[in-house]
């Protein structure tokens, strides 16, 4: 008694952002020829978007991708939200500019793009006791 296994709750996409938001890092999944691709990268949400800077962006731009993290916080031993949406490249070197401040890449590479995710779906959960 008492080791029940821990329950999924369901959160609302403004606390899904929230918490991504706080994440060190994340992963993006995109395609590599019909093939799934999972790579670690640095983000910032920002206006409900997810940027990310990355040395696979130009793989990613123009399709769908999803982005995960996952963590712990006060309340629950641990969450994990998923964004689902089209990945576009940002072009305008005014914007290029502000994210390369705000964003170190996890891994130095050539060839590193800024892109940002239109989050079409987003699904998040936290762990809550089982008791």
């Amino acid at each position: 008694m008492g080791d029940c296994p821990p329950h999924l709750a369901e959160l609302s996409r403004a606390e899904s952002l929230r918490l991504l938001s706080e994440a060190p890092f994340g992963r993006i999944v995109y395609t590599v020829r019909a093939l799934p691709a999972i790579v670690p990268v640095r983000h910032r949400v920002e206006d409900g978007m997810v940027i990310v800077r990355s040395h696979v962006g130009g793989d990613c731009a123009g399709s769908v991708v999803a982005f995960q993290a996952d963590g712990a916080d006060d309340h629950a031993p641990g969450w994990s939200i998923t964004v689902t949406g089209v990945a576009r490249r940002i072009v305008d070197t005014e914007e290029i500019a502000h994210f390369e401040t705000l964003i170190t890449p996890l891994v130095d590479m050539g060839n590193v793009e800024v892109i940002r995710i239109f989050p079409e779906i987003v699904t998040g959960y936290r762990l809550t006791s089982g008791d």
